[in-house]
């Protein structure tokens, strides 16, 4: 793979692969079964590139995700839409670099009788339509008897094609279905659309053993795979859903939609236009300056996507080309490019617009201003389209959202931290109103753009840009900076994959000289010691690796089968590295590679070479090596972030954030610091009917607006007062409203209800002068009510006890019966009691005081 997974990513990748391999086994065990697996994803959550690194692992085999090649495999991936193949397929070229040469679009003539093994088989919905060159003459019910038509020059259909790879005992088809909600229904006259055909079977074509649906919304696959079923012979076996938290925690995906619309009625396609103009040469800017402070020689292009009506008239998109380029004079000729259906240049008055296709917008980087109608196409997105202005009437706003869609997708892959302008989307809407705009509102939280909640990008509407505070002490600002928080852990970490990772990154930074080495000496060392440590249970896996057992039985019409004895044969060399390769897995290639030279270093002779592979096979197999292999690699990776924590801090983002995701690679919480909030963009005004209203403000917020104020208008009541009463007490220095994702949140890592680890983020921080100095405290006003609020108690309770005493409190508020409620972790006692109830309203009763 040519990018590295996301967390939820290798998660989803992992459960998907182990579906796969159960539908396979079924499938090819006694009753035939066939079956299907389903990888549900919100938009923007690289569903393409989990499906390239399933694919490279099916064809391959991974260590990472410790499964075998299976080398019958086969897969026909196929959409309704050929330009949507052809875009998968650049994606998928983009993300693996082993699939390049394995990747095939079918057309005509299509000479193979069986499709091969490795490859994967791009097919669309019109290449099996009736008239296809591909299947012509397949169960056409207009053919003369005895008069076959086949395609031209090929003697046999794609159908032919198809049962013959599906009847070949050593291949595996696999069908992926992508954007599995399309294509699926039934038409007048009830007769199986084609996607049901390659679902089902028909006319001597078998059904497709194993079917694979990928999608956003992944419910009308179902459905209609349940109402597909041959002979209820059909097996679903499980829907592999994404966390749609987790993939806005990793920073994938933009944190913040903004939406602006004119607050009064009127043509204002003009100004709104300049306004989307002004706002993508700010980002311009913003971008130059953040590559300079981070030493980069290039800098992200953010683009404005101008979308258009599907019959636009001439002259209004010639009038709003002239005002681009009023507005943005130095704009080179070629910036401006179209995505219309029409593959040609298109001319508006006197400026002509040539024709790029949707997949080379993002790397055409010479573009900065894109005209588009609808959604450009179902599986584009261009992370750097950072601006959409959009001349859509109201009615149109399922175009709008989705299109939306396609630009929430962050340009580098990673959440900019703590400046919220370059996590952020601008949507302009001209022709919108108040009451309009509420629409493209709920289509946003409504659909699968956003988890909805708190689980996705807030959306704005007309927010007001927050800067640092010049008000807030210095000394505020570098405690902040070494607060403690948490990481999320990992549900399938691999800790030598961790230290691994670790090491090519200090040694990439010249923090330690073959840092590799040292951790592989180390691993070494653990060897070495396990079989000093049971040198019986070693010699017993030794002599299990050396031979093969096997048992004899006898049969007979009148006793049947019996067991005549075992018997053992000395294993040969194919025997022997089919063992090192399945001890290799558990003890990873890397590090069996590295420990046969420590072995054998000091002979060249073939025996002594031998007797390694053996001995690694034997260590291997001792249950104790992997568990005391992954303590020794979480031993040193905690060693080397701890000493190298302070340096790591001034690096390069993009590397800080590497060290981040490295220290997040475990399956237990661990300590990171904050990162400095830059800016944060906040809504400052409500409408009320046809007026806006401002919203209420309070001062010494890190964050604030050009009169030192912050909006808190937004805030429940609860949460309100809390910040009155801290204000009251005198000595508060600066508070903080902690935001929902970002190393400039603080973060807590709890465990739910059925044991899933979860982040908790406390609504406030607020810094006190105490006569030790600057002390920061945690407070959370969360509703006792709420299902998840014992649980997240608890995370506090354990935060605490491991942290408290760099906090001066740390607090959970709820209103109980009319009155404010504190627990104070603090103290023991308070953590003792709440760990002991599983209900949050008997913990309070337990263990708070008034607030």
């Amino acid at each position: 793979m040519r990018f590295t997974l996301k967390d939820y990513q290798s998660d989803a990748v992992g459960d998907t692969l182990r579906e796969l391999a159960d539908a396979r086994e079924i499938y090819h065990g006694a009753r035939k079964r066939v079956g299907s697996v389903a990888l549900t994803a919100a938009t923007g959550s690289g569903k393409t590139v989990m499906a390239a690194a399933v694919i490279e692992s099916l064809f391959w085999g991974s260590d990472d995700f410790e499964v075998v090649p299976d080398p019958g495999a086969v897969v026909l991936w196929f959409s309704d839409d050929p330009s949507l193949n052809q875009q998968t397929r650049h994606r998928l070229e983009q993300a693996s670099d082993r699939l390049r040469n394995r990747l095939v679009t079918v057309e005509h003539p299509f000479r193979y009788p069986k499709l091969q093994a490795g490859h994967v088989y791009f097919l669309n919905t019109s290449k099996l339509s009736r008239n296809s060159l591909l299947v012509r003459g397949h169960d056409d019910a207009n053919t003369l008897t005895g008069i076959e038509s086949h395609p031209d020059t090929v003697p046999f259909t794609f159908w032919d094609t198809l049962r013959n790879t599906i009847d070949e005992a050593g291949l595996t088809l696999y069908m992926v279905l992508d954007e599995a909600h399309r294509g699926m229904g039934k038409n007048s006259s009830d007769t199986p659309t084609i996607v049901r055909r390659l679902i089902n079977g028909h006319s001597g074509v078998p059904p497709m053993p194993i079917v694979w649906g990928i999608s956003a919304t992944v419910q009308r696959f179902e459905e209609a795979m349940s109402a597909a079923q041959v002979e209820e012979n059909r097996l679903h076996l499980r829907t592999v859903t994404v966390d749609p938290v987790r993939i806005q925690e990793s920073g994938l995906l933009k944190d913040d939609i903004i939406l602006d619309f004119p607050a009064e009625t009127g043509d204002f396609n003009t100004v709104l236009l300049r306004r989307g103009v002004r706002k993508v040469k700010a980002l311009s800017d913003a971008w130059a300056a953040y590559a300079h402070a981070q030493g980069d020689t290039e800098s992200i292009k953010p683009l404005m996507v101008l979308q258009v009506p599907n019959k636009p008239a001439p002259a209004e998109v010639a009038a709003a080309i002239d005002v681009i380029r009023d507005e943005w004079p130095e704009l080179e000729a070629d910036a401006l490019a179209h995505v219309f259906g029409d593959h040609t240049a298109q001319s508006f008055g006197a400026h002509s617009v040539p024709y790029v296709s949707p997949e080379r917008v993002q790397d055409a980087t010479y573009i900065r201003v894109l005209l588009a109608k609808d959604a450009i196409s179902t599986g584009w997105d261009c992370p750097r389209a950072e601006v959409m202005v959009s001349f859509r009437p109201a009615k149109d706003e399922t175009h709008i959202t989705q299109l939306l869609g396609r630009m929430i997708r962050t340009p580098l892959a990673r959440r900019i931290e703590g400046d919220n302008l370059l996590n952020s989307v601008e949507c302009i809407l001209p022709k919108f109103n108040k009451a309009t705009a509420s629409l493209v509102l709920e289509r946003i939280m409504g659909n699968n753009l956003v988890g909805g909640g708190d689980t996705g990008p807030r959306v704005l509407v007309n927010p007001k840009l927050m800067t640092p505070n010049p008000a807030v002490p210095d000394e505020v600002w570098s405690l902040f900076e070494s607060l403690p928080a948490e990481t999320l852990p990992r549900k399938h970490a691999n800790p030598i994959k961790r230290l691994t990772s670790l090491a090519h990154a200090l040694a990439a930074d010249r923090f330690v000289a073959e840092a590799g080495k040292l951790a592989h000496e180390r691993f070494h060392g653990v060897l070495n010691g396990l079989g000093a440590q049971y040198p019986n249970d070693l010699n017993k896996a030794r002599t299990d690796v050396l031979t093969v057992a096997g048992a004899t039985l006898h049969g007979s019409a009148r006793h049947g089968l019996r067991a005549d004895g075992s018997w053992t044969e000395e294993a040969d060399d194919r025997a022997i590295q089919d063992a090192y390769r399945h001890g290799a897995r558990t003890i990873t290639p890397d590090v069996a590679r590295t420990y046969i030279d420590h072995v054998s270093a000091e002979a060249d002779d073939e025996d002594a070479l031998r007797e390694a592979h053996v001995r690694v096979a034997a260590l291997a197999m001792l249950p104790q090596t992997r568990p005391a292999l992954d303590a020794e690699a979480d031993k040193l990776a905690k060693e080397w972030l701890n000493q190298y924590r302070v340096a790591i801090k001034s690096l390069p983002e993009s590397r800080q954030s590497l060290y981040a995701e490295i220290t997040a690679m475990s399956t237990d919480p661990q300590l990171i610091s904050m990162a400095l909030p830059k800016n944060r963009q906040e809504e400052t005004k409500r409408l009320v009917g046809d007026a806006e209203q401002l919203l209420e403000r309070r001062s010494l917020h890190l964050l604030a607006d050009d009169e030192g104020m912050f909006p808190v208008g937004k805030l429940n009541p609860d949460e309100v007062q809390v910040i009155d009463v801290e204000i009251g007490h005198g000595d508060m220095l600066a508070w903080y409203r902690n935001p929902t994702g970002g190393r400039d949140s603080m973060s807590i890592a709890y465990q739910d209800r059925h044991g899933d680890w979860r982040t908790l983020r406390p609504d406030f921080l607020f810094f006190v002068d105490t006569d030790s100095g600057v002390r920061a405290s945690i407070v959370d006003p969360h509703g006792s009510w709420l299902p998840d609020a014992i649980w997240k108690l608890h995370g506090m309770a354990r935060f605490a006890e491991v942290y408290g005493a760099r906090f001066h409190r740390i607090e959970s508020i709820s209103r109980i019966d009319g009155e404010l409620r504190v627990l104070d972790f603090t103290l023991p006692v308070v953590r003792e009691q709440v760990l002991a109830e599983s209900d949050a309203r008997f913990a309070y009763d337990r263990a708070a005081v008034a607030y």
